[in-house]
């Protein structure tokens, strides 16, 4: 997804598990989910000729965040997550040791905050943050008006929607969440990363997903 001076990436980092998303502006960059190993990470942003300067999750579930603290403190930024999701950290660890992956720790560095509302991000891309839970406590999406793209993690997929029996997922909460999405009524066009499995758009959604409605 190549957007005027911003460039949208997705990545899938070994194991191939999750979607990450990499805004690039110049020599800068922001990462959202960032799963697998750092080492692995920090060889892709050598490559790209980059560096991040800000991670931010839709979610606490470990293949959203296994990366996120380390990156983090490797790089000397922030990243940001739901504090309603802090207890997704440590019971998420076996999900890791299942990729041999590293745990993580509630010592490791934390997330700041997030809550609904409008930052900017880099120099001038624009961040509309959503409240999302359902799949967990404290999902949220991303929005980016001026290019078109919207990041829901695991609120939905294509034809279907997150599991909700997982600590912290309630099947109401998450329908609410899906209804408000459906409600931005955002432009057909409006390409949607999910957390696992290909993007999409409002207008597919809207022809698929039989969950995707008011």
């Amino acid at each position: 997804m190549q957007k005027q001076k911003n460039k949208f990436e997705l990545v899938q980092m070994s194991p191939q598990n999750t979607n990450s998303v990499v805004i690039f502006d110049g020599d800068k960059c922001v990462v959202f989910d960032p799963w697998g190993h750092v080492d692995d990470w920090e060889k892709y942003f050598a490559t790209c000729g980059a560096r991040p300067v800000a991670i931010y999750a839709t979610h606490g579930h470990p293949d959203h965040i296994s990366a996120a603290a380390a990156l983090a403190t490797r790089f000397n930024i922030d990243w940001y997550m739901s504090h309603a999701d802090l207890d997704q950290i440590e019971w998420g660890n076996g999900l890791l040791q299942y990729f041999k992956l590293p745990q993580l720790s509630p010592n490791d560095k934390k997330p700041i905050n997030l809550s609904a509302g409008v930052c900017i991000i880099l120099r001038d891309t624009k961040m509309q943050i959503i409240e999302l839970p359902g799949h967990t406590r404290g999902g949220v999406g991303y929005y980016f008006p001026d290019y078109g793209v919207l990041v829901v993690g695991d609120t939905l997929f294509q034809e279907s929607y997150g599991r909700t029996d997982l600590p912290g997922g309630d099947e109401q909460s998450l329908f609410q969440s899906i209804a408000k999405l459906y409600n931005m009524y955002l432009p057909d066009t409006t390409a949607v990363v999910h957390g696992h499995g290909m993007h999409t758009t409002i207008g597919l959604l809207k022809q698929k997903n039989a969950f995707f409605r008011n």
